[in-house]
């Protein structure tokens, strides 16, 4: 039986990127494929941040296409997203490299997911703990253990931007003018390592999901508190920016073609439809009966604000609905090219609109919503 790895003791991350041979560019060759789907359907599975929004719908992907699953899960965790699903479960922490090599061990494929999903962590160095050295755990395992592949969850945070507006595919690099705050900056981090492993031999694909909304996202993630603040009446203006707005489910399937057809070494971007705020707004309002945001603000205002507010929740211990790096993202377009998903792996692409209908319907079934302000997220017209 092979050792456990000692995981990645704090702050060797960096050191480990330095040593990588070309640490900041994707340049190893492609590993050859795994055999069509018909012949790894029924491997074994791991996915860390099982419980999670994305992690949930990943295991509902593996499930329906055969795989059997086992859902790594710290104690105490919320369940709730899996209950009454045929999983096996593996207790732990992603930052505990003994539990993630236990839970790693017998499976031929694992799907990375866990993350720290936030623009605002105290103390700090969570967010790299977590985002960064729990990524090196869970890589080192996979090492260890021989697995077949490993899907790691990065982030279009984790990509550049185009100077000119036009979307962003897989080659565009971070700068620092794109990576604002820890969250970014530790997504990027994580998935160099992630490349650096491939680079070395580990058959390792990435995949870069954009602004995912959908079922499931119990926290909820940025995204989805946008979207529980629209509904619930509290966004009456908004800063004209953009995103890249794709189905929960699409991504989550996506991350399965990505083990099943991706090539190692490659990042994927799993996105969907790029609308800018006044155009996502509308669509928001256009499923749930509630009427769009009106008054369109400039950004540079937000950003004084944006100070007193976490200055406020420091002294609160709150969390600040706006801080530093979400005001100064606010106007920028993060529109996203997924057209190498689409190509490679086959990755849908649901409308925007029947994605953000989804959102809407199980907010509100799930208790996110005002009872007064309810309206069953069903677009005009629709029975």
């Amino acid at each position: 039986m092979r050792s456990c790895p000692q995981g990645f003791p704090q702050g060797n991350v960096l050191h480990a990127l330095q040593g990588a041979d070309s640490p900041f560019r994707l340049d190893g060759s492609p590993v050859d494929g795994l055999p069509p789907r018909g012949n790894i359907a029924g491997m074994r599975a791991l996915v860390t941040g099982a419980t999670g929004f994305i992690g949930a719908n990943v295991v509902r992907a593996l499930l329906s296409r055969g795989y059997a699953v086992r859902a790594l899960a710290r104690g105490g965790a919320d369940r709730r997203n899996l209950v009454g699903l045929d999983i096996e479960w593996a207790e732990g922490d992603v930052r505990d490299p003994s539990a993630v090599c236990a839970a790693v061990r017998g499976c031929s494929l694992v799907f990375h997911v866990a993350a720290l999903y936030a623009f605002w962590a105290r103390p700090r160095r969570l967010m790299y703990e977590v985002n960064v050295d729990g990524t090196g755990n869970v890589l080192h395992a996979a090492e260890e253990e021989g697995v077949e592949r490993v899907v790691v969850t990065s982030s279009v945070a984790a990509l550049g931007l185009r100077d000119d507006g036009r979307p962003a595919d897989e080659t565009v690099p971070a700068t620092s003018a794109t990576l604002i705050g820890d969250y970014k900056k530790s997504k990027f981090l994580a998935q160099e390592l992630a490349l650096a492993f491939a680079r070395r031999g580990l058959p390792v694909i990435v995949v870069n999901p954009s602004f995912p909304v959908g079922p499931y996202d119990r926290k909820p993630t940025p995204t989805g508190q946008v979207i529980v603040d629209f509904l619930n009446g509290r966004i009456p203006a908004y800063v004209n920016g953009g995103l890249n707005v794709v189905a929960v489910e699409d991504v989550a399937l996506g991350h399965v073609l990505a083990a099943e057809r991706g090539r190692p070494g490659e990042r994927y971007i799993l996105g969907g439809e790029n609308l800018t705020m006044r155009e996502f707004f509308r669509l928001l309002s256009g499923v749930s009966g509630r009427p769009a945001a009106v008054l369109r603000l400039p950004a540079a205002p937000l950003i004084p604000l944006a100070y007193l507010n976490a200055a406020w929740s420091a002294v609160t211990g709150t969390v600040p609905r706006l801080t530093p790096d979400t005001a100064r993202m606010a106007h920028h377009r993060m529109f996203y090219d997924p057209t190498k998903a689409v190509r490679e792996l086959g990755l849908p692409q649901t409308p925007a609109a029947e994605a953000l209908q989804r959102a809407v319907v199980w907010f509100e079934e799930n208790g996110y919503v005002s009872p007064f302000r309810c309206g069953g997220g069903r677009a005009p017209g629709r029975g």
